[in-house]
């Protein structure tokens, strides 16, 4: 049996937001097996919360993770053989440095698999660490039964060239910052908009499609989660 956890990132005006005190968390509990025949038990907390250090985080559902180990551990990042990494946890404020660390171990490493990623505990960070996927051409491959959630959705549209599976799901929802406000409380051309229409462009989403896929990563209010299907992302990012 294997646990998931269900996470979302914060996204901030041109760095990350920090949250207010929250209500009490909700949990809910599920399982279910998949085509495989794998039983999975996902537990679902909806709790936000201030955390330490620079990066805001927004956090559905926090529950252990089991990983194979590999052949190396960087962080979030593990090492699967020379040409494979895997990225399995949330990303923080170390992430960059880290996947630096593992492309200097591991040169030849070409493609990152996103298994089962929560999301991020520092938005800046993970925006960062997806230009330099992007800079360093990687694909980025979700494979069967791959869940990617909030932050890591930013991650997988990163990949020179981009693969999930059919039956992959991308979870998203609008962010809030510390007094409530939401992108819609902005103008569009406000600097909180633009800089992440300027990745989702930076990502090779011309800025039409850019602006439509942001859109639809804040269709969710942020209570609540969006599940979308490879198909749908499809929509604005080619796949192989």
């Amino acid at each position: 049996m294997r646990a998931i956890a269900l996470c979302v990132l914060a996204l901030g005006a041109m760095g990350p937001p920090a949250f207010a005190d929250a209500p009490a968390p909700t949990v809910s509990v599920r399982s279910w097996t998949d085509a495989a025949g794998v039983q999975w038990t996902e537990t679902t907390t909806v709790e936000t919360g201030p955390e330490t250090g620079e990066g805001a985080n927004r956090l559905v559902g926090v529950a252990a993770q089991t990983a194979d180990a590999g052949i190396a551990r960087f962080g979030p990042f593990v090492v699967i053989d020379a040409a494979h990494a895997a990225l399995v946890d949330a990303t923080d404020a170390h992430s960059p440095a880290r996947f630096a660390a593992m492309l200097r171990a591991f040169p030849a490493i070409r493609v990152l698999e996103l298994v089962d990623c929560p999301g991020t505990y520092d938005d800046a960070a993970n925006l960062r660490l997806g230009r330099m996927i992007r800079a360093h051409a990687l694909t980025t491959d979700v494979p069967r039964g791959g869940s990617v959630r909030s932050g890591a959705v930013d991650l997988f549209v990163a990949g020179i060239i981009r693969h999930a599976a059919p039956d992959a799901d991308f979870g998203v929802h609008a962010w809030q910052d510390d007094i409530g406000r939401g992108p819609g409380d902005f103008a569009a051309d406000a600097p909180v908009n633009r800089a992440y229409l300027a990745y989702y462009h930076a990502m090779g989403m011309d800025l039409r499609t850019a602006a439509a896929f942001y859109a639809l990563t804040n269709s969710a209010p942020n209570t609540g989660v969006r599940w979308l299907h490879t198909a749908d992302i499809a929509r604005f990012v080619p796949l192989r």
